[in-house]
């Protein structure tokens, strides 16, 4: 795949497609007007008081020559002087004149974004495209791999894995403690390859931060652990290597996190949750339990989903145009047809039912924590729990019941200071502890 500005290599370690971006060597070459260049310079200068090239180059992530040109046209403009030889060596130093400081209070009136500098938006469709998370297709043999030693409901890998296949929506749905979450927030373990991140990219004039550290991992680090600002020889330092990102959000989900948003006091955009997750997986949890109708929510994706295509709305009437390229997943507890009419739920690809466990799945699911926390497998013990707890009180046998039981029976120990085998008295009172008592019987069994 070769796009204008992107030449396609092989990583040999991972296997995977990455894409060498060409630093760019002259202002006209970075795909953003001379005002914002300027703007964004003088900013920088504001902020630090002084800077020699060196740390120029560092703050706003573009080559000697571009700055040097940016420079040359401040200084003819008297808004930019030499305040001498850098320290150390690095470089000529270099702070605003009266002149100068006017223009950045403007431009930071207009905008308050001081970083490095944006990707512009055309190319940035490029690269959600060359980047895209449809790439291939996935084998039974690797998810499996992925998955290897988590215990799923009949044969619900293989579901799983065709619906990552298709490139559709996925909505996966069952009671609550199935394994819903934990299996989703794990579907990235198919997807480890590296792609380009930028800091923010520039709609017009209009700055929108991208890069998120908590959603973005920095795939290149530097001999002392950090990130490296240099990442390969050659390559535009506006982008930051990751690996592809995961965003999971739930119940605290609102309408104007899924547009771009704009701080008016910080004076910055924020980009939609979907397009930090750009090229990787938007897995939106507990559907059903947002402050807005399901229906308002669902009804936000029906055009991504159709055509690809997401549309922004940057206020005062102007809209952008960028690629969805996210594998969208919805999780709820909820049954799917309280949500939204069939018509809707056709236009997800893959509806996957996540159920209760047979006692085979749950034994499996038992030893596998009981190994995991060193202790010695009891089928005994675990007898006890399914027919001397779970079934005289009619409770479903669920993925989490194990991990959870156990590791508040061990707590009790280590309080008690104890460290035998546990038993079933000590199982007996994790048990009641797990669950809320309700005192009307009307109520049945525990919850």
């Amino acid at each position: 795949m070769n796009l204008p500005g992107i030449a396609s290599l092989e990583d040999a370690e991972a296997n995977s497609p990455v894409f060498d971006i060409s630093q760019p060597r002259s202002m006209v070459e970075t795909g953003l007007s001379e005002p914002l260049l300027t703007d964004l310079l003088c900013k920088h200068l504001y902020d630090a008081g002084s800077l020699d090239t060196g740390r120029l180059m560092s703050r706003m992530g573009l080559a000697g020559p571009v700055l040097e040109e940016l420079l040359g046209l401040l200084r003819k403009d008297s808004q930019v002087e030499v305040l001498g030889q850098a320290a150390g060596g690095g470089g000529l130093r270099y702070g605003l004149t009266e002149r100068g400081r006017a223009s950045a209070r403007d431009a930071l009136a207009r905008s308050g974004y001081i970083g490095p500098a944006p990707y512009p938006v055309e190319r940035y469709r490029e690269l959600l495209k060359a980047q895209t998370v449809h790439h291939g297709s996935i084998t039974a043999g690797q998810m499996h791999q992925a998955f290897r030693g988590v215990v799923f409901h009949n044969g619900l890998l293989d579901q799983l894995g065709a619906a990552l296949n298709s490139g559709r929506a996925i909505m996966i749905y069952g009671p609550a403690g199935t394994g819903k979450t934990y299996i989703s927030s794990k579907l990235i373990r198919l997807f480890d390859e590296n792609i380009w991140v930028p800091h923010a990219i520039a709609i017009n004039e209009a700055i929108i931060e991208i890069f998120d550290p908590q959603v973005h991992r920095l795939a290149a680090t530097d001999s002392a652990g950090l990130p490296s600002l240099r990442l390969d020889q050659g390559s535009d330092r506006r982008l930051l290597r990751c690996k592809r990102p995961i965003l999971i959000t739930g119940g605290e989900l609102s309408m104007d996190q899924l547009d771009i948003r704009y701080d008016p006091i910080a004076r910055q955009y924020q980009a939609p949750l979907q397009l930090k997750a750009g090229n990787g997986l938007f897995i939106i949890d507990d559907l059903g339990r947002q402050a807005m109708p399901p229906a308002q929510l669902l009804n936000r994706w029906i055009v991504p989903m159709e055509e690809r295509k997401d549309y922004l709305n940057l206020g005062g009437g102007r809209h952008c145009e960028l690629p969805f390229d996210v594998i969208l997943v919805f999780s709820t507890n909820l049954n799917p047809l309280q949500l939204a009419d069939e018509a809707f739920l056709r236009r997800i690809g893959y509806k996957l039912h996540f159920d209760h466990l047979t006692r085979e799945e749950y034994a499996q699911i038992w030893r596998q924590e009981v190994e995991k926390l060193g202790l010695p497998y009891d089928p005994l013990l675990l007898r006890y729990v399914i027919e001397g707890l779970h079934q005289p009180e009619k409770v479903p046998l669920l993925p989490c019941h194990p991990r959870d039981l156990l590791g508040m029976a061990l707590d009790r120990q280590r309080y008690l200071g104890k460290s035998a085998q546990l038993t079933p008295d000590e199982l007996q009172w994790a048990w009641q502890n797990y669950f809320v008592r309700l005192q009307d019987t009307e109520q049945g069994e525990p919850s």
